[in-house]
């Protein structure tokens, strides 16, 4: 498929963000690294600011003037958990890049990562986060023709994975919570959103015969395949921040060697508990239950206060949004693409100085 033919209805497949997200440890800098090989595209490591800026956005006022952008450019490139000195830019380039651009959140943050792709002399960019998939809506809403590729795997495998994570302080609860609400919302987005836009795909599946998972991927993303995807390793130095050891995996040649896992990472009690409260979930993403005895009642009753307490969090995230929205209108947030007219660029222009 031509990678600058646009689908009809849709910008050209230059201007799609490409966004990565699924369950911590489900394999997504694997994928942000085979991505990153293709000639066209380039996924940067984790960024950490597109949310902080988007929910942050009322503190920046109105970015149709010049100051205000400046502001939400100075956001992005200063504080040091953004990790934006990760991606090796130019501080005053991008800073000025926004500034100059149109006055919206999506455009301010799509330029960093248009200059992310110039980097490596690419023309599609994206990012990658697992805990995108709580975010969907807010993503969609600054990128509205963003491709969302969801990673799936064996929730069991994540759950172990976390718990070697020297940064992962929450407990085993957490994490079978964690791929629960992973699979949940990303079902949800995918029937919002359609094949068009979301796409899932299996980590197990991707490892065993990386040139077909990423044809098929390639596909819905309107790019042509190339087999240097199939070698991540290459790209993973440049690609991959020294401090993060715990993706060391990603400099070797891509294999199953982690696939189950599990077996051996997780206690008794929390294979136990993992297959019960997923059952369903692991079994309709082609998943084998191995039969482990039900947990004990507390084992369950904490995990039940451990899912509602989470998923009310995220219910006030979401509602404090919405009520937000009902003070702006879409066109202050969404990215400034060629198919969003020549309206905007001329609102730019006019208020620009303002």
């Amino acid at each position: 498929m031509d990678g600058d033919s646009p689908v009809e209805g849709w910008p050209s497949p230059s201007e799609r963000m490409i966004i990565i997200l699924g369950c911590p440890r489900s394999g997504t800098t694997l994928l942000q690294l085979m991505l990153h090989a293709h000639p066209r595209i380039a996924i940067p490591p984790e960024t950490r600011f597109m949310l902080d800026v988007y929910r942050r956005r009322a503190e920046f006022g109105d970015l149709h003037d010049s100051a205000n952008r400046r502001k939400l450019a100075e956001a992005i490139v200063g504080p040091r958990n953004t990790r934006y000195r990760d991606l090796k830019l130019n501080r005053d380039e991008t800073v000025a890049a926004i500034v100059d651009g149109p006055p919206t959140v999506g455009s301010a943050l799509g330029t960093v990562f248009r200059q992310y792709a110039r980097r490596f002399d690419k023309q599609r960019w994206g990012d990658k986060r697992p805990g995108y998939y709580q975010a969907v809506e807010e993503l969609h809403r600054m990128f509205p023709h963003a491709q969302f590729v969801h990673l799936i795997r064996d929730g069991r495998d994540c759950v172990g994975s976390l718990k070697q994570m020297p940064w992962y302080k929450q407990t085993s609860y957490h994490a079978i919570s964690t791929w629960a609400e992973a699979i949940d919302y990303g079902r949800s987005a995918a029937r919002r959103l359609g094949p068009d836009t979301f796409y899932q795909l299996r980590y197990e599946d991707l490892v065993a015969d990386p040139s077909r998972e990423l044809s098929a991927l390639c596909d819905f993303l309107g790019e042509e395949f190339d087999p240097v995807m199939c070698e991540p390793q290459r790209v993973a130095k440049s690609a991959v921040p020294k401090f993060k050891t715990w993706h060391q995996n990603t400099r070797r040649d891509v294999n199953a060697t982690s696939s189950g896992s599990w077996q051996k990472r997780l206690e008794p009690w929390e294979a136990a508990l993992a297959e019960t409260a997923l059952a369903r979930r692991l079994r309709e993403n082609g998943y084998e239950l191995s039969g482990t005895p039900r947990p004990s009642a507390g084992h369950l009753a904490r995990y039940a206060r451990v899912r509602t307490k989470r998923w009310l969090a995220h219910r006030k995230r979401t509602w404090r949004d919405r009520a937000q929205r009902l003070r702006e209108s879409d066109s202050d947030v969404a990215i400034v693409t060629s198919a969003t007219g020549s309206a905007a660029s001329d609102d730019h222009r006019a208020g620009s100085d303002t």
